[in-house]
């Protein structure tokens, strides 16, 4: 009897492990969320400092200017919804991590002012960055899933959206902007923005 009951006890003992370690396991995954979750809200707060300042020089391309200008308030809106996925969570963005992408923005916009031909390194510049993006949103699908944030999937399938979109733009439009770019060069006018 004695014996029994000891075996009992070790099964119990057995069940907790395994519950604590499947809890370990989950908690891992969670805070892997909530460290992409933090890592993409920075990376909006950086396309906003890349885009922003292109925005403000564009003088000769009024359709890049015009998509900028709406990426901008899509890209706003994805912050939004990080950060509401983010709260849902009780956690909150990393303003450290926001500052240093934000700032590690404002530089690369500022080294394309002095190229001549700043328009086409910064379609470059942005089509890269958004297939950076794009990529970050598909991961962080998958961590979302692994971590069973289901609500998550409506918000982060629409800034996947949203990006998709403004890498399709910038690919479809840029023989245009080379163009226009070229003819502008071509009769000794200012093309670079």
């Amino acid at each position: 009897m004695e014996h029994e009951a000891h075996f009992g006890v070790g099964r119990t003992s057995n069940r907790q492990k395994e519950q604590a370690l499947a809890n370990d396991a989950h908690n891992r995954v969670r805070d892997l969320y909530v460290t992409g979750l933090r890592n993409a809200h920075a990376m909006e707060n950086q396309a906003l400092s890349i885009m922003k300042p292109q925005l403000e020089r564009i003088e000769n391309y009024p359709q890049v200017a015009e998509k900028l200008d709406q990426h901008i308030r899509e890209t706003e809106g994805q912050i939004g919804r990080l950060d509401s996925l983010l709260e849902g969570l009780g956690e909150s963005n990393s303003t450290i991590k926001d500052m240093a992408l934000s700032l590690g923005g404002t530089m690369a916009a500022m080294g394309h002012t002095v190229a001549g031909d700043e328009i086409l390194k910064n379609s470059f510049a942005n089509f890269a960055f958004e297939n950076f993006e794009i990529a970050a949103y598909n991961s962080l699908l998958v961590i979302a899933d692994l971590a069973g944030e289901t609500r998550a999937e409506g918000p982060l399938r629409q800034n996947l959206s949203e990006e998709e979109g403004m890498a399709r733009w910038l690919q479809a439009s840029l023989a245009d902007v080379t163009r226009h770019f070229a003819e502008l060069k071509s009769v000794g006018e200012e093309a670079k923005v």
